[in-house]
């Protein structure tokens, strides 16, 4: 299965993105394998940067240096795969300034919603930032009428223990971006978090 095959934003009604940058995985999945989805913010503005692009795409590199810092060893995206996590962002267009606004999130969310239902066997959903946590309080708050996770600063609520069908869901911080590599105590956090999430599944 490729989800770029499954899913698809039919009429790109959002003002604030580049729906020229608008990426889907499009790599064959065997959704039964899929233990862990980590949720990132927005498509990379140079597709080449694409997790799943040929080469050494630089939203991959920061995200193998994660799993690096929580010990566990994957060289490669067919290695993370292997491991059972499948990543995506929460917006599938790249972005044109800084922000994201709430209505692009909402609207994104709906075909996020359709991709995360690919995968039936997920015990672990990762929300990489503030953009991946709105989303998927959209789809919670349509589909069970509650938010997973409460409003808040992340470091502060990052703590707590929350579930969505009874999947456990981490608040987290983005791992793609200039940034990470120079914000050491988000980057130790996401480690905890990616370290708890591979324990869940045995890994």
């Amino acid at each position: 299965m490729k989800p770029a095959e499954c899913i698809e934003c039919k009429n790109f009604p959002c003002s604030d993105i580049n729906n020229s940058g608008y990426l889907v995985p499009a790599v064959e999945i065997d959704p039964g394998k899929v233990k862990v989805i980590m949720i990132s913010e927005a498509s990379p503005e140079n597709p080449h940067d694409y997790f799943y692009a040929s080469g050494d795409p630089f939203y991959l590199k920061t995200t193998l240096q994660a799993f690096s810092d929580a010990g566990v060893s994957v060289n490669s995206i067919q290695e993370i795969l292997d491991l059972g996590f499948y990543l995506t962002t929460a917006v599938k267009c790249s972005k044109t300034q800084y922000g994201i606004s709430a209505q692009t999130v909402k609207n994104c969310s709906l075909v996020l919603e359709k991709e995360l239902a690919l995968f039936p066997d997920v015990e672990v959903y990762m929300l990489m930032g503030d953009v991946a946590i709105k989303a998927f309080n959209y789809i919670s708050k349509r589909l069970t009428g509650k938010n997973t996770t409460p409003s808040g600063s992340t470091y502060k609520i990052r703590k707590g223990q929350f579930f969505y069908n009874e999947k456990r869901v981490f608040p987290s911080y983005v791992q793609t971006g200039q940034n990470y590599l120079i914000e050491k105590s988000k980057r130790t956090m996401i480690a905890e978090d990616l370290a708890e999430a591979a324990k869940i599944i045995g890994k």
